[in-house]
């Protein structure tokens, strides 16, 4: 038996050895580089530049850091529980961060963990691992010589005391200075001990393909180190406003939600916060908050143990390809206002409904979400120039920025139009609003065609049709008359800007090329 299975792994071999030589003999088999004069002409005007070397070990960057990374003990506050969207994984309970509840439901799952392999993705925060249903233990880091420490805001949200062990296995009290759910970051403060081991955080963003290392707490083996590479950057996976995360394929497991991940030379380029899974284990597929936005957080926590976020008051949506036609716009680029809420920074600054936002202190806003970003990221109070687009011409504006409220109602709706069926006609039954009771300005939509362009654009019965290319709008045959018009300019989208049931504007292209 021995014998022959030494024979067939040395044909095995033997073969593979063939098929090497053959693959690389004369012949080349497609992968010799060409040796046209052509080919080495464009080489030698667009050099190629060679990567640097995988690093033989990690070993030394592991020894620096190591000593900054801390496990984070929590036990919970009597209120809690499990939830519903908390569901068991395999044998244990795992907290689930609050915003990305929502994203697991997309997904057909409670939280991750929930059910099986097999059973479809599902999506969550590394998480703490739970110690029954009173107490959990995430990771976190240590950022400054009196011991301010770094962790999810998931981590330590309902705690009631809270406990660091370090790389020495010394267990430490700690209490929590501020949290800030819309990042899921929270801030630490070890009170008793010290000076301390710590680590910094990377001034520069790290590129796709960066080697990174992971070290935290997974399962509660505290110290585990864990190596991949950045596998994409300014991911959005719905958990949150200001969403942009690093994609990471180091292995990250629960009790990993707050750790770090370093770059090769030792300074933490992320804080790994979720995973997608089909089970709650490591797949490859790990998200890590950028190092630039812990450091904003983190700043604004230790200063006043909380975020304060610039406040602009306007309700923006994507530029899509459809709309950027029927705006006449070159490129599906920037914030489109809906519109600019009553006495708020913009409505002041003299923004209006159909405005297209191309910049913020002369940095490119290429969406919505971008946009959402750069204004959060400032403090209230800062003035901003914005770039914009009103009518095909450029103009600025300065803005004295305000202060994000809590009302969800001044927040930015960020639904984007989907296409259309191609045909010029809307599929719609309108009346004037004056006349059927629905207000005293826009066209009223009375029925919609299921299977017409406008109920594939989400317009649904009960909505208002405000304007049509930028004009105002009171009766059926000024939308007809204006998607002439659009049509005759050659436009290839005509855009409508849509008040619906419960007050929410947004614009929706309509797409005027003929089926053929």
């Amino acid at each position: 038996m021995i014998s022959s299975t030494s024979r067939l792994r040395r044909n095995a071999l033997a073969s593979v050895a063939a098929i090497a030589i053959a693959a690389t003999g004369a012949a080349g088999i497609g992968l010799t580089q060409p040796s046209t004069p052509a080919y080495a002409q464009a080489l030698s005007k667009n050099p190629i530049d060679v990567p640097d070397h995988p690093p033989g070990s990690f070993a030394s960057v592991v020894d620096k850091v190591k000593p900054g990374v801390v496990a984070v003990k929590v036990k919970l506050d009597d209120s809690a529980g499990l939830d519903d969207d908390d569901g068991p994984g395999q044998g244990q309970g795992q907290q689930v961060p609050p915003q990305l509840r929502e994203f697991f439901k997309r997904f057909g799952q409670g939280g991750p963990g929930q059910g099986g392999p097999g059973q479809g993705q599902g999506f969550g925060g590394p998480s703490p691992k739970r110690q029954g249903q009173r107490g959990a233990m995430g990771s976190g880091f240590i950022i400054s010589a009196d011991g301010y420490v770094v962790t999810n805001n998931h981590v330590v949200d309902k705690a009631k005391t809270v406990q660091v062990t370090l790389d020495d296995n010394r267990t430490l009290d700690a209490k929590v200075i501020g949290k800030d759910p819309k990042t899921d970051l929270a801030l630490l403060k070890i009170t008793e001990g010290g000076p301390f081991p710590y680590v910094s955080l990377g001034k520069t963003a790290p590129r796709v393909g960066d080697w990174v290392v992971a070290i935290g707490n997974p399962f509660g083996l505290g110290g585990t180190v864990t190596a991949g590479i950045v596998s994409a950057r300014g991911r959005d996976i719905g958990a949150g406003p200001y969403d942009d995360f690093l994609q990471i394929d180091a292995p990250i497991n629960k009790g990993n939600s707050g750790g770090p991940t370093f770059n090769v030379g030792g300074e933490v380029v992320g804080v790994n916060t979720a995973i997608a899974s089909p089970s709650g284990g490591s797949v490859g597929l790990a998200f890590a908050i950028p190092a630039e936005t812990v450091q904003a957080v983190v700043d604004q926590l230790r200063a006043d143990g909380k975020v304060a976020r610039g406040y602009l008051g306007v309700q923006v949506q994507p530029v899509t390809k459809d709309i950027a036609d029927g705006l006449g716009l070159d490129k599906a680029k920037g914030a489109l206002v809906d519109h600019a809420e009553p006495g708020t920074p913009a409505a002041k600054a003299g923004l209006k409904s159909g405005d297209v936002i191309e910049s913020v202190n002369g940095a490119s806003v290429n969406d919505a979400r971008e946009l959402s970003r750069r204004i959060a990221g400032l403090k209230p109070g800062a003035k901003v120039e914005l770039a914009y687009l009103r009518g095909g011409k450029s103009d600025t504006a300065t803005v004295e920025l305000g202060a994000l409220p809590n009302d969800p109602k001044a927040g930015n709706d960020n639904r984007s139009s989907s296409t259309s069926d191609g045909q010029p006609r809307l599929g719609l039954s309108l009346a004037p609003a004056s006349q059927v009771g629905a207000g005293d300005e826009g066209v009223a939509v009375m029925d919609v065609d299921p299977d017409g362009p406008a109920a594939a654009k989400g317009i649904e019965q009960g909505d208002i049709i405000l304007d049509v290319a930028g004009s105002s709008v009171s009766k059926p045959s000024e939308i007809a008359d204006r998607i002439k018009a659009a049509e005759a300019s050659g436009r290839k989208a005509v855009l409508m800007r849509v008040k619906s049931t419960k007050g929410v504007t947004r614009f929706v292209a309509v797409a005027l090329n003929k089926a053929g």
